[in-house]
């Protein structure tokens, strides 16, 4: 019998390495540098193909499409939970998290020529006072949306031989 990788087990591994790349960016601080930002969302996805193409492979290649990208976004709820849980405890650990986000959306935002420092200051205070429901909701969304493209990237690329109903009759 073949080792058959979970859901869980490839969310459970996806979301830990996600962490681990978030605290390596918080360790070297490039929380909020554009240039390595994509690093997270592209070893989601490459987790994910994997994930989905050994699925694929140790039930040879019998699931369908649907099957392949409903494994896959199921892995990427529970990654979603893992991470979201990093977040919030990690901006209950270290409270300055929040004041280091509005320095960081301050100076994004004053690099736009058309916001005064009136309508910054205004937008920066809502935001701190929205600043957990913004934390979990950019997290949840932001982490579905990347696991329901690498789920549709690996159900597509994962070879299908699915049997049908009425194939033996």
């Amino acid at each position: 019998m073949k080792n058959k990788i979970s859901h869980l087990l490839a969310g459970g591994i996806t979301g830990a390495v996600l962490v681990l790349i978030n605290v390596i960016f918080i360790i070297f601080d490039l929380t909020g540098n554009t240039k390595v930002s994509w690093i997270g969302s592209v070893i989601n996805i490459g987790l994910l193909i994997y994930f989905i193409v050994e699925l694929g492979k140790q039930h040879d290649h019998q699931k369908t499409f649907g099957e392949l990208f409903s494994y896959g976004f199921k892995a990427t709820a529970f990654t979603t939970l893992i991470l979201t849980a990093f977040m919030v405890i990690y901006s209950f650990a270290f409270p300055n998290a929040a004041d280091k986000a509005m320095e960081l959306a301050r100076e994004q935002m004053s690099t736009q020529q058309n916001l005064s420092e009136e309508n910054i200051d205004a937008a920066l205070e809502i935001t701190r006072k929205f600043y957990f429901p913004i934390l979990i909701g950019g997290t949840i969304f932001g982490t579905m949306l990347v696991g329901a493209i690498g789920s549709l990237i690996g159900a597509a690329v994962t070879k299908k031989n699915p049997s049908h109903p009425f194939q033996n009759q």
